[in-house]
């Protein structure tokens, strides 16, 4: 008389286990870094949309909007990806300018001589020198759109 097994042993089952263990803490680290990739690249083609927008604005008016929600298509200011509204500040503006609000990169000079916009990335907290910890993981726009990405690459 033959005796068949027809179930897994405990010692089976645990070894399974922890080779999925082993994969998934290998995974999700890979996993949540695309996720969190997919985002930055998000908030980045947007921070693009909303700037040839806005210097279409300024072809029409001959100066850029005060808010972003002058704009109908941008009433009420979008989301980033990260459910926090993209910052913006026109610098020349009339009666008085917002240079004293630009955004510094690291010499302290000012990333944009028209406007800014950015996303104030993962954390939701900015300042405005880029040396800022608060502001490292934004993803900003710079060198008036020659630059869109994480502030601390620029």
């Amino acid at each position: 008389m033959r005796h068949t097994q027809h179930a897994f042993t405990l010692v089976e089952l645990m070894i399974t286990l922890v080779v999925i263990g082993a994969l998934a803490a290998i995974a999700l680290p890979s996993y949540q870094n695309y996720l969190e990739r997919a985002r930055i690249y998000e908030a980045a083609t947007t921070i693009a949309a909303i700037s040839m927008n806005l210097k279409n604005y300024q072809v029409d008016n001959k100066y850029f909007p005060p808010t972003l929600d002058t704009l109908p298509m941008y009433n009420p200011v979008p989301l980033d990806p990260w459910g926090n509204p993209y910052q913006y500040l026109a610098i020349d503006i009339e009666p008085a300018p917002n240079r004293g609000a630009q955004r510094k990169d690291r010499q302290l000079n000012p990333l944009n001589s028209d406007f800014d916009l950015y996303s104030m990335g993962p954390d939701g907290r900015t300042a405005l020198p880029l040396t800022a910890a608060a502001a490292k993981d934004d993803v900003v726009r710079a060198s008036n759109g020659r630059f869109i990405g994480i502030a601390k690459d620029h």
